[in-house]
């Protein structure tokens, strides 16, 4: 596609960047099939290659972005199958990065998106303060249809349903040695993960334990920067990162590390991306640049390796992909592969590229195409008549789980349970524990 950026726009780094993501765009067309937005609506501006022309001209004429251009890049999942399909290699993830920036520094939103945006962007990051958010949550049960039947406030009615009705009790965070170590990893904290799910964690250390590793938590860690940087905060992201890295580089510099160990996937991605992010940080690039390098999901890290002995309990397991896990870091194989190897009946479903409609807070800002995404994608898996549905990511499992009433749990607790660990929670009704029922 051809640009017309001015010398002096393309002098800004990020500019520069979006120009050359833009130019490689032909406009082929391949990515309107794997674009769930543009499978549900059918509107060409909800496609990649529409959103490119609208990115395009907002960027190029430096202009104040119109509603109607805030609407259809808001309606991006960020999900990267466009990505996955695209045969001419367009950098789709940093270019609505750069438009998601430029519409929040330079685009005045209604009232009740800027209130609800402030509301995520303070509250998720924090363990703490998600937590309580939980907690008062029953309190504003009763009031969910009423909002629901008010445009500006259907977001809030999306968070009451989204929010469980009990939470486990926080999981202490203690360094934990492997009897034979064969390394010394980080694992992350996360934010919103301990606190829905914190059985995942405890799974992942108890697993990677038993797989060799000791298992560290950095001190000065916190959340990884991925929820506010897709709504285009820019500055909170950067800083989370440079904290992030100053908390690793802290740990590589003392005792060493072999990998930062992540759980989510949608913190994953963010997190191989720092070095990207803070590329034109004379401080941070380095540093940065080594931290990425050494980040890996949960399932590259164990992929390498072979895991204990195992139980074979025979169950059928429907694997839900996630998008920040086969779309934005190109992890496919491993986590099949893993869940296989100990014994379990993988399935795949139908249309598995597409979106469970999750996407960080994508189905508390957008609820009504994300509940038909959920519902598209729980309908496929149910197709597969699985004893339990396996994911990589919490937001995933929060999303599906809202929809169906198959179990689902994160990959890592399937393979702890069959390499000796206890039954995974949501599965404890169906399965006595250490065997099928």
């Amino acid at each position: 596609m051809q640009t017309d950026f001015s010398p002096a726009q393309l002098a800004d780094p990020a500019t520069a960047q979006s120009e050359g993501a833009i130019r490689k765009c032909v406009h082929c067309g391949f990515c309107t099939a794997t674009c769930p937005t543009y499978v549900l609506l059918g509107d060409e501006l909800d496609s990649p290659r529409g959103r490119i022309y609208l990115m395009k001209e907002m960027l190029e004429a430096e202009a104040v972005p119109t509603a109607e251009v805030v609407k259809h890049i808001d309606r991006c999942l960020s999900c990267l199958a466009c990505t996955t399909t695209c045969p001419s290699g367009v950098d789709y993830m940093h270019l609505v990065d750069h438009a998601r920036a430029y519409i929040q520094n330079r685009y005045r939103r209604p009232w009740h998106e800027r209130f609800v945006r402030g509301l995520l962007a303070y509250v998720l990051p924090s363990p703490s303060r998600f937590r309580m958010a939980i907690r008062l949550a029953r309190f504003g049960r009763p009031f969910t249809g009423m909002l629901r039947s008010i445009d500006g406030l259907k977001p809030l009615a999306a968070m009451l349903d989204l929010a469980p009705k009990s939470l486990a009790p926080p999981a202490p965070l203690t360094s934990s040695p492997a009897r034979m170590t064969r390394g010394r990893i980080v694992l992350l904290k996360g934010c919103a993960e301990p606190v829905l799910r914190p059985e995942i964690r405890e799974a992942a250390v108890r697993l990677l334990n038993r797989s060799g590793f000791d298992v560290v938590f950095a001190n000065g860690e916190a959340c990884c920067g991925a929820l506010v940087h897709h709504m285009g905060h820019e500055e909170a992201s950067l800083a989370a990162a440079r904290r992030n890295v100053d908390a690793w580089t802290a740990e590589l510099n003392g005792e060493g590390l072999d990998a930062i160990v992540i759980t989510a996937s949608g913190c994953g991605t963010t997190i191989k991306d720092y070095g990207f992010m803070l590329r034109n940080d004379p401080a941070y690039a380095r540093k940065a640049a080594r931290v990425s390098a050494l980040a890996k999901d949960i399932s590259e890290m164990l992929a390498a390796i072979e895991l204990p002995a195992h139980v074979d309990r025979g169950i059928k397991v429907g694997y839900q992909a996630a998008c920040s896990l086969q779309h934005g870091q190109k992890v496919t194989e491993a986590p099949r592969r893993l869940l296989a190897s100990v014994g379990y009946d993988v399935r795949v479903p139908r249309d598995a590229h597409l979106c469970c409609g999750s996407a960080g807070t994508y189905n508390i800002l957008q609820p009504q195409i994300a509940g038909e995404l959920g519902r598209l994608k729980v309908g496929n898996l149910e197709e597969l008549r699985a004893d339990v549905i396996a994911t990589g990511n919490v937001g995933c499992a929060t999303q599906i789980g809202a929809w169906t009433g198959v179990p689902v749990v994160h990959v890592v607790e399937l393979l702890d349970w069959a390499t000796g660990g206890p039954t995974p929670p949501a599965m404890i009704d169906r399965y006595s524990e250490g065997s099928q029922e």
